[in-house]
């Protein structure tokens, strides 16, 4: 049988969110699934949502009605996975902790901006890591704000050189977790639609998608 994806996007636009949704798509549509990709978030809204195996968001810094959120949470919690990526999962509808609880973080600001930065794999045995070593990236190093109760598989730690105080600070990069019968994954890779392109961070993304559709 098909797996289905809903990817809904839009937002800040130096996410690229229409460029990314449409590489995710392809993505997705090479690995077997059908895909409906919409702008905005008035489809979370639309129905039963558990008609998805996996909903993709990328909607940075956005806002949601409230019986579209609700809408969203229920249809995790019954068993449609989650899954996403960077600022378009881990920056989206700021004000709504109920979004974050589901997610598992929020960004809360990249010190340095674009730099120099290594990804250590703490979970190598995981399907989703497996044979993906260490690697450095050059993008945003995201400090997030990251529930304990989720499954690191990917972190990388800060210098200090623009924030002396987080110095030796180890930072989730890649996890996934259960919310309720559904799965999520998040990655804090991926600024814009060419990094998706690199191939560990490509690898880790496709992954982790498969592992949250239910």
């Amino acid at each position: 049988m098909t797996r289905t994806a809903l990817i809904f996007w839009g937002g800040w636009e130096g996410h690229e969110p229409r460029a990314c949704a449409d590489r995710v798509m392809q993505m997705l549509t090479q690995d077997g699934f059908h895909v409906d990709s919409r702008p905005g978030t008035d489809v979370l809204a639309q129905g039963d949502l558990g008609r998805f195996d996996l909903i993709v968001p990328m909607m940075t810094q956005a806002e949601i009605a409230p019986e579209a959120l609700a809408n969203l949470i229920a249809a995790i919690q019954a068993g449609t996975g989650l899954a996403g990526f960077h600022g378009g999962m881990g920056d989206t509808f700021r004000a709504q902790p109920a979004y974050q609880f589901m997610t598992g973080g929020q960004w809360v600001t990249h010190p340095g901006d674009f730099l120099d930065y290594r990804v250590q794999i703490t979970a190598p045995d995981d399907p989703i890591m497996q044979g993906v070593g260490d690697f450095h990236y050059h993008s945003e190093q995201y400090y997030l704000h990251v529930d304990p109760g989720i499954e690191m598989l990917a972190t990388t730690t800060f210098d200090g050189t623009h924030a002396p105080w987080t110095k030796g600070t180890v930072m989730p990069v890649v996890w996934k977790h259960r919310f309720g019968a559904g799965r999520v994954f998040y990655s804090a890779l991926g600024h814009n639609a060419a990094e998706l392109d690199h191939p560990q961070a490509q690898t880790i993304l496709r992954r982790g998608l498969a592992w949250a559709a239910r």
